[in-house]
């Protein structure tokens, strides 16, 4: 009963940050202003967050983990993100699109460098591998044996794990990731719109073919000349489409383990062209 009342307590303090954000978001047009607002917003919530856990003793260690892999990476991760849009946004330079094109660019490098040096967890993370719960997601637990930040000794040990902090910087890149790419993208809007918008294109296929579709373009080093990760081609595809593939490890196991046509999207692809070809369809 006490474990049901803290974490219905998380939830409600969660869904008033989420509303508070969308107010503030939607009452400020200068993304400055409501950045700062929102960083008020989470500091309290953090702080409300910190009592919470100090006061409370977790009844088993999926539920520590429970709250230190799920729960407490969302307010830090929010934080942590309108703290980079500030900073980017009083930095970016005041030029012509060409400079401001790099400055958001050599940003984005940024990101990509974070997730080459963390691949290792990145990794874990992306596919909800849960075999090293018990050590990346409780307290007084750390594994000297793991690459540790040396920052851990000098964090409240109560509302520290090993890891919860890097899955809050994973989130916190996965939605400056979008605010950069979106931000370049209206780089010059104004005088693109004369030429005409491009309509959405929505994927209308299965998930499965789409997964299949993509690894194989990663395998053929298509991509980067094939210096890139698969979770990255992922990322990629579902920002680019607007779409959740889930465990995609997982659907690459259930491919390869297909009892007859392994590639069967592809194998569609491949006759379909060919038609298209024979019968000079465009």
């Amino acid at each position: 009963m006490v474990t049901k009342t803290f974490f219905r307590n998380l939830s409600v303090l969660r869904q008033d940050v989420e509303q508070q954000i969308v107010i503030v978001t939607n009452q400020y047009d200068d993304i400055m202003t409501s950045s700062e607002m929102i960083l008020l917003i989470l500091d309290e919530s953090i702080r409300k967050l910190k009592k919470l856990v100090k006061n409370f003793t977790f009844e088993s260690v999926a539920d520590e983990v429970y709250f230190f892999k799920d729960h407490k990476p969302y307010f830090i991760s929010r934080y942590i993100y309108y703290s980079k849009v500030l900073n980017t946004e009083t930095s970016k330079p005041v030029a012509g699109d060409k400079a401001l094109r790099k400055f958001y660019q050599a940003e984005l490098l940024k990101l990509r460098r974070y997730y080459s040096d963390q691949a290792d967890f990145y990794n874990y993370y992306r596919r909800k591998a849960t075999y090293l719960d018990h050590k990346y997601f409780t307290r007084k637990s750390y594994d000297l044996k793991m690459k540790l930040s040396s920052s851990i000794y000098n964090l409240d040990e109560d509302f520290t794990t090993s890891h919860d902090h890097k899955i809050a910087v994973i989130q916190a890149n996965e939605l400056l990731d979008d605010y950069l790419i979106k931000s370049i993208r209206n780089i010059g809007q104004e005088t693109e719109v004369d030429s005409g918008e491009v309509g959405k294109l929505i994927w209308t296929s299965s998930k499965v073919s789409l997964i299949e579709l993509m690894y194989a373009l990663h395998r053929t080093g298509c991509f980067n000349g094939g210096n890139v990760d698969f979770s990255e081609v992922i990322r990629f595809t579902e920002r680019s489409l607007e779409i959740d593939l889930g465990n995609f490890y997982k659907t690459i196991g259930e491919i390869k383990s297909r009892k007859y046509t392994k590639t069967k999207f592809l194998e569609l692809l491949k006759e379909s062209l060919e038609k298209a070809l024979t019968e000079g369809e465009d």
